[in-house]
């Protein structure tokens, strides 16, 4: 993936602002599962993207947790995320599916949730959805056949 970072960023941009050196980056190949022919038996195109937390530069650390909650099975015990693909062709392409996943998984974790701010109902608001709920009995109560 060639690097769109600044100048001033040493390594791979994997996100806006956030970047790893590029030996941190250990890409494996291996034979993909499924159909595809005689290319799926002969071709190492599966690709498995493995790279350290710890690694990546940039990210707060309320955003390093979020994207630990966030990579879920991909992060392994010695804290490194592994991304795998094999949807394309070739070992190139990937590779860019793999730094995708990846960059896809950090911006999420960039997103600072909203906090939720707790509103007390008003008492109009009460009183409309009581009187709501009794004109609703009211009109079951209505549909009675019996006498009473």
């Amino acid at each position: 993936m060639q690097s769109s970072a600044p100048s001033f960023l040493p390594g791979v941009e994997l996100a806006p602002r956030v970047w790893t050196d590029r030996e941190q980056l250990r890409f494996g190949f291996s034979r993909s599962s499924g159909p595809g022919g005689q290319n799926v038996n002969k071709v190492n195109t599966k690709t498995e993207l493995r790279v350290a937390l710890l690694a990546l530069h940039g990210l707060s650390e309320r955003a390093l947790g979020r994207l630990r909650t966030i990579a879920g099975r991909k992060l392994l015990p010695d804290g490194d995320i592994l991304i795998t693909a094999d949807t394309e062709r070739t070992q190139e392409a990937n590779r860019r599916a793999c730094l995708a996943k990846l960059r896809a998984l950090i911006e999420k974790a960039q997103v600072e949730p909203k906090i939720r701010k707790k509103v007390k109902v008003s008492r109009a608001a009460k009183a409309r959805r009581v009187e709501t709920k009794r004109r609703n009995s009211e009109k079951k109560r209505g549909r009675d056949w019996r006498e009473s």
